[in-house]
């Protein structure tokens, strides 16, 4: 992977920055979504956010090896303290789990006036990404899932907007966990990844059943049954 061809869980990010943005890309590793973007007409300047050194310095390395010091700004600190209020209509954040990325969103919130989008890639745990927001009043735009290199990634697009309209016609917490889009569409991806959890929670489930009997057991199989009634659910609809 370079700034010419990106991963293609990265590929599928950069497609959904809009047209002519000021793009912030938080976790910014070597810089090579925001030199793609810029490099590409994807965006007309950029910003580089990241908290460790290495990858700080990386990402200054490659800007300046490209000639793009005037256009993108790399900077170190902590999630989205590194944007000013009002500098960026569109975040990124890929990488990392969904409740990192929603706690940056969270603490970062007050820098998101004037943001048009946001484009988030969790590893795993997207529900907690979709909790937030839907709690902050965003709607859910679009939604993509992939698998490369044996692990899977969801891809969420989201801008301030009617947070219901993506869960209508839909159960609200399979949405909440699936994607309201991606149970929609349930394509080849989608069905491999959560097969795949149905079998995990139903192994544990049947382990949990040959323990000692205790109240925390009997509450965490009621859970894990709730949640595989729900994966089948959606699993088996046509």
């Amino acid at each position: 992977m370079n700034e010419l061809k990106l991963s293609k869980r990265l590929e599928t990010v950069a497609k959904y920055i809009p047209e002519h943005a000021v793009l912030a890309d938080i976790g910014s590793d070597h810089a090579y979504l925001p030199c793609y973007a810029l490099l590409n007409g994807l965006a007309k300047r950029a910003i580089a956010g990241e908290i460790t050194d290495g990858p700080f310095n990386s990402a200054k390395n490659q800007v300046e090896r490209l000639e793009l010091s005037e256009l993108i700004s790399v900077r170190k600190g902590d999630g989205l303290e590194v944007v000013k209020c009002g500098e960026a209509d569109a975040i990124t954040i890929a990488g990392m789990g969904g409740a990192l990325i929603a706690d940056i969103l969270e603490k970062g919130k007050d820098k998101l006036e004037g943001v048009r989008r946001l484009i988030l890639q969790p590893n795993i745990h997207a529900y907690h990404i979709r909790e937030w927001l839907y709690k902050e009043n965003y709607e859910l735009l679009d939604e993509e899932i992939l698998e490369e290199d044996g692990k899977f990634y969801e891809v969420l697009a989201a801008s301030p907007g009617d947070k219901d309209r993506p869960y209508k016609g839909i159960d609200f917490e399979i949405g909440m966990l699936t994607g309201p889009f991606l149970s929609k569409e349930k394509n080849a991806v989608f069905i491999k990844k959560w097969s795949r959890e149905l079998h995990h929670l139903e192994g544990i489930y049947r382990g949990l059943e040959n323990a000692a009997p205790s109240a925390e057991n009997q509450q965490k199989q009621e859970d894990i049954l709730k949640r595989m009634k729900q994966l089948k659910e959606v699993l088996d609809r046509g």
